[in-house]
């Protein structure tokens, strides 16, 4: 048995890892192999890959991601060996806080390991779905003038500094502009479509232009009025994940998440 990086050419051998309900991770994996803060490792038994996962590094902060092992290797311990290495590579590289977001299957293992509930993120979906919101005038493209502001803000609320990860996806980028001040931000490709703003309103207001695209939002329990919003517009509740953390607590402001990134970062 034997733990070791993953490389571009046993990507494609990554698709026998993809689970119901998930992004297509051979995606993901393919950015984790060619990013330098990504860390892709792979567990090997008789000449088999059965167990992945990645960490990502943001400065101080790590975020464990994919950890998968086959359904026929399960319930062996692989996962709990994959995700003691992910650990040991997050505080290598000086991270003081660890992130995952848990599936029920893999809760008992994090928690075995340290980890603690933070929060519980919400699934909500929507049957009959028909885009019909208005579009608040004070929301508008990115420009390039923004990207300062954006990256503040996404610092204050998240507690991480993602900037390198966020910097990729602001082409496609709505802001909330008002009095000279970006007030909150969506981006569309960047994940699921992550949505911070500083106020209820203003994050139901960019939050209409993802419910105009989609039928699917997943934020945190705290953010209780957004919650409200979805219900009333025929939304509903249909699974929830557990956000964990090892390590030192942050102010992560999770009011202010209006949808989240994903399963990978939160």
């Amino acid at each position: 048995m034997k733990i070791g990086y993953i490389k571009n050419n046993e990507i494609n051998s990554i698709k026998k890892f993809q689970q119901d309900g998930w992004e297509d991770i051979e995606q993901h994996y393919r950015f984790y192999v060619n990013s330098l803060f990504c860390h892709p490792l792979k567990l090997i038994k008789n000449g088999e890959i059965v167990a992945i996962g990645s960490v990502i590094i943001h400065e101080d902060v790590a975020w464990l991601a994919h950890i998968i092992t086959l359904f026929d290797h399960r319930e062996k311990g692989f996962g709990a060996l994959i995700t003691k290495k992910l650990i040991e590579i997050s505080k290598e590289n000086n991270c003081s806080t660890i992130y995952l977001i848990a599936t029920d299957l893999g809760k008992k293992l994090y928690e075995k390991l340290g980890f603690m509930e933070e929060t519980k993120y919400i699934f909500f979906k929507k049957k009959d779905f028909k885009g019909q919101f208005k579009i608040s005038k004070s929301i508008i493209h990115y420009e390039q003038q923004f990207k300062n502001q954006i990256f503040d803000l996404d610092h204050e609320i998240s507690s991480e500094n993602r900037e390198k990860y966020l910097e990729m996806f602001l082409e496609d980028c709505f802001v909330f502009f008002e009095k000279n001040l970006i007030e909150g931000f969506y981006t569309p490709s960047f994940g699921e479509g992550l949505i911070l703003a500083n106020t209820p309103s203003i994050g139901n207001e960019l939050l209409k232009i993802h419910l105009n695209n989609n039928d699917k939002v997943v934020l945190p329990e705290n953010n209780i009025f957004s919650i409200k919003f979805l219900k009333n517009n025929g939304f509903y509740q249909n699974l929830t994940a557990t956000r964990m953390r090892l390590g030192l607590k942050r102010p992560v402001q999770y009011e202010k998440i209006f949808n989240r990134i994903g399963g990978n970062l939160g």
